[in-house]
């Protein structure tokens, strides 16, 4: 019997249109094809020190997107990807995390409304997905996964108006992130200086490869490996974030979260401030004579914008149902997330403080300086969205202030912030020493934003050095680095490398300019006994006689030591 070779040669019929299920396929796959590859997205990681989990955390805030969904059997597309979407804003851990949140987020705005999406659809959420993910970040960075996403978006526009096939349209996307990856080194520089491409481009590489391997059949046999190493998972989990998240009774007094700027001719500020206030609660009520932007928390949202509209023009409005929003997080399935450490220090209508610390040590001492609620957090362990909004949530006040304390939790701290219906500000710390330092100028009593802008002033009258092992050989910033050495970092620079744990506290003290210091904390990690650390505190007292040396211990993981300088 003769085959016909062009029959089993013959391409596959085209894709024209995609269903909810099929989107929770595709998104299944990118998990399950991340999760076989996010350790080598970690491993793209630019500094030589232990926090490269751009992988783990987009692989986490992936699996809490598919988790939403897994058994679904919603086939109207776009209910599927609000899903998916919602998921991963609640489960978006770091910067990665934060930022691929909101590519599904613009992805949903997108399929908004349709049953299913054909190549043109696709194009145009893709487009929304870049344009989203742009909006979120308050300075976008070209060569990132920024560039990467806008890439292959524009390039779904090109290949739509080629083709109604999504098959052709998801390969164009992909060949184009994977060119846009290749280049990111030429667009950031300090890429280029570690030999490396940008770890969350990769990372969305992955996803989008995932996908095609589905499409393609490639995916067989793969499974799903067990939940990435993570501090925050607990096995004995008994009561779930969103329990607690819910107020007592289950409603919400005021439901109705409205905003909108009011523009008119001798506006009275006071006044529209105490008329509104009487209306509900959360009131915030700034401007002058002409503009006063306006937020509160009511029962009948009709009643502000009445109001507002009796003075004059109102514009800019938003009026959200925080009621269902607390609904749809009571209702999800729940993360097993550690539970924090909490010390109710705050009374209510006074301002409470929410600060993420790693290390036992680091928690009591934020604790020890009236923070009302402790995250525990930090590098290789950043905590979700959804663990922060909890805890803003468990502070027993609607005024709350968040310290990040790292660099990669601080979109996740706005994110979460622009979730709650209370009244939060983010004061954007990136070390420990920031945190400690921007807690002297809290005043729980003061006004929310004066007290933000004292606490942000405060945090930078520290300079934070950090010392740790290397993790990987580079050179970075004129620094030559070997793989295990120890390094030292000031106000998170790399500044030293060396064999010897003395010489390189020596030229971190240095970088620091300690003879124009008067105080030095020194703050020592879980792998430094409280003698080597007092050792070490006699060589610096004897090398800056005239600085007062306070040493405490930290517990902090992976660095030895962290110090802050005023």
């Amino acid at each position: 019997m003769q085959t016909n070779d062009a029959a089993q040669t013959a391409p596959p019929p085209k894709w024209l249109h995609c269903n909810g299920r099929q989107l929770q396929k595709l998104a299944h796959a990118a998990l399950v094809w991340l999760d076989q590859n996010h350790q080598h997205v970690n491993a793209l990681n630019v500094f030589p020190v232990p926090d490269g989990d751009t992988g783990t955390n987009m692989l986490l805030t992936m699996r809490s997107a598919y988790n939403r969904v897994q058994d679904s059997d919603e086939n109207h597309v776009g209910k599927m990807a609000e899903t998916l979407a919602h998921g991963a804003l609640m489960g978006a851990r770091g910067n990665s995390g934060v930022i691929l949140s909101q590519i599904w987020r613009g992805l949903a705005k997108g399929l908004k409304g349709k049953e299913t999406f054909d190549a043109q659809n696709l194009a145009d959420a893709l487009q929304a997905a870049s344009d989203t993910a742009y909006g979120g970040v308050m300075k976008p960075v070209e060569g990132t996964i920024l560039t990467v996403i806008r890439e292959g978006a524009s390039e779904a526009g090109d290949a739509a108006k080629k083709s109604l096939d999504l098959r052709f349209l998801l390969e164009r996307v992909l060949e184009r992130c994977k060119q846009a990856l290749e280049r990111t080194p030429e667009q950031l520089a300090i890429l280029k200086q570690a030999g490396v491409v940008d770890s969350g481009g990769q990372g969305l590489v992955y996803i989008l490869e995932g996908m095609l391997r589905y499409v393609h059949g490639q995916m067989n046999g793969l499974q799903l490996t067990a939940v990435p190493s993570n501090n925050n998972f607990n096995a004995n989990h008994q009561i779930s974030a969103q329990e607690l998240a819910m107020p007592e009774g289950g409603e919400i007094e005021n439901p109705y979260d409205v905003q909108f700027i009011l523009l008119g001719k001798n506006l009275n500020v006071n006044e529209v401030r105490d008329r509104i206030d009487a209306m509900g609660d959360s009131t915030v009520v700034v401007g002058d004579e002409t503009t006063i932007k306006v937020h509160i928390h009511v029962k009948d949202p009709g009643e502000p914008i009445s109001y507002g509209i009796s003075l004059g023009q109102i514009t800019d409005i938003v009026v959200e149902n925080m009621q269902m929003q607390m609904e749809e997080i009571v209702h999800a399935p729940a993360v097993p997330t550690a539970p924090p450490i909490i010390k109710p220090t705050v009374q209510p209508g006074q301002i409470g403080v929410v600060a993420v610390a790693a290390g036992d040590g680091l928690a009591k001492i934020f604790e020890s300086m009236n923070v009302s609620y402790v995250v525990s957090g930090g590098q290789t362990n950043n905590p979700s969205i959804e663990e922060l909004f909890q805890a803003i949530q468990d502070v027993p006040t609607d005024k709350v202030i968040i310290l990040p304390n790292n660099k990669n939790i601080i979109l996740a701290a706005e994110a979460a912030r622009d979730l709650s219906p209370k009244n939060v500000t983010v004061v954007p710390t990136k070390t420990a020493p920031q945190g400690l330092s921007a807690m002297l100028g809290l005043n729980p009593d003061g006004d929310l934003e004066g007290v933000t802008a004292a606490m942000t002033d405060a945090s930078q009258e520290v300079a934070t050095g950090e010392i740790t092992r290397a993790t990987r050989t580079v050179t970075l910033d004129g620094v030559e680095v070997n793989e295990g050495e120890f390094i030292g970092l000031v106000n998170g620079r790399l500044c030293t490398s060396g064999s010897e744990l003395a010489g390189v506290l020596t030229a971190v003290l240095t970088a620091m300019e300690m003879e124009d210091r008067e105080l030095l904390s020194l703050y020592y990690g879980q792998d430094i006994s409280e003698d080597e650390a007092g050792d070490l505190a006699e060589q610096i007292e004897a090398q800056y006689d005239e600085v007062e040396i306070e040493l405490l211990p930290g517990g902090q993981p992976y660095y030895f030591y962290i110090l802050g300088a005023e």
